[in-house]
């Protein structure tokens, strides 16, 4: 796996409901912008607030839109090793490229090794740690992450969102001797930085897509100047569209002003926009050169 992977919301009706409709416009569009992947069903994808027969219609709406011209992670988490197995298999069946696993609650590292061993034998697909201690309350050390990188075969590498970030990813670059296959996240604030210490690339939420893949592809043709000037252009977007609390409602907001989402409900709890932030962000993206065109034109 390589490249930009975003991470997609899951748009619901204004009555609560999945948007279907919504979902397949989002695919379309992520397949235009030229992606190399989309992965569904994490923390911002409000995976824990779906059931479990919404989580397979969001998984099967997506590998079927996607017609193979993406690959398609699905996000895992669960109590403990069935609830997770039961995710990951389910997500194997329906066509899934790979699934990303957030821990257990249990800061343990034999636990935390034994959970993701099980897990991981239990599929045919690659697995991606997902380390982000913000939002699960478990840290994943550098020492278990490498073992089972260097050790498991079926466990590729991590979604990297444990600050600081880059310290961490050059250790287990050194760990696993370049092996581990490390993607960025925490908004694509550190994409650039990420990208110089051996990132294979990032699943972030970030609604402009486009931007991401043109650092990517700079960076990976060798034109890290250009890489810098681009990421420097947006950083000051990048910036706010990733304040905690609120970040999920900045990217509905954005998907809907490009025309790929009927609303931008976000199920509880979930914050929204205030009028004055909605205005701010408006004004910020028009500061960048930008525009809620709904295709890749939309970066100057």
């Amino acid at each position: 796996m390589h490249g930009v992977h975003p991470i997609l919301p899951t748009p619901f009706l204004a009555s609560g409901e999945l948007d279907i409709p919504s979902l397949r416009k989002l695919i379309d569009f992520q397949a235009a912008v030229g992606v190399h992947g989309v992965a569904i069903l994490g923390f911002l994808g409000e995976a824990h607030k779906l059931s479990g027969p919404e989580r397979q219609t969001v998984t099967e709406t997506v590998l079927e839109q996607a017609q193979g011209k993406l690959q398609v992670s699905v996000g895992v988490r669960a109590f403990g090793a069935a609830g997770a197995i039961e995710q990951a298999t389910a997500a194997e069946r329906a066509g899934a490229d790979a699934v990303f696993v957030a821990p257990i609650g249990m800061q343990n590292d034999d636990a935390l090794e034994g959970f993701y061993r099980e897990v991981s034998g239990a599929i045919g697909i690659p697995l991606l740690l997902h380390d982000y201690p913000a939002s699960f309350g478990t840290k994943l050390s550098t020492n278990l992450i490498a073992r089972l990188v260097n050790d498991v075969p079926g466990i590729i590498g991590i979604k990297a969102e444990d600050p600081p970030v880059l310290q961490k990813l050059t250790a287990l670059m050194e760990q696993t001797d370049g092996r581990i296959e490390s993607f960025g996240g925490l908004g694509g604030e550190y994409f650039l930085e990420e990208l110089a210490r051996g990132a294979r690339g990032i699943m972030t939420g970030f609604a402009y897509p486009e931007i991401l893949l043109a650092i990517y592809e700079h960076h990976a043709a060798g034109r890290h100047d250009d890489a810098a000037a681009v990421f420097d252009k947006y950083a000051s977007l990048i910036r706010y569209e990733f304040q905690p609390g609120v970040g999920l409602a900045f990217r509905k907001h954005i998907y809907a002003k490009r025309g790929i989402f009927a609303t931008t409900f976000v199920r509880a709890p979930g914050a929204s926009l205030d009028a004055t932030t909605q205005q701010e962000l408006d004004g910020l993206v028009a500061r960048m050169g930008l525009t809620y065109a709904s295709g890749p034109e939309a970066v100057g």
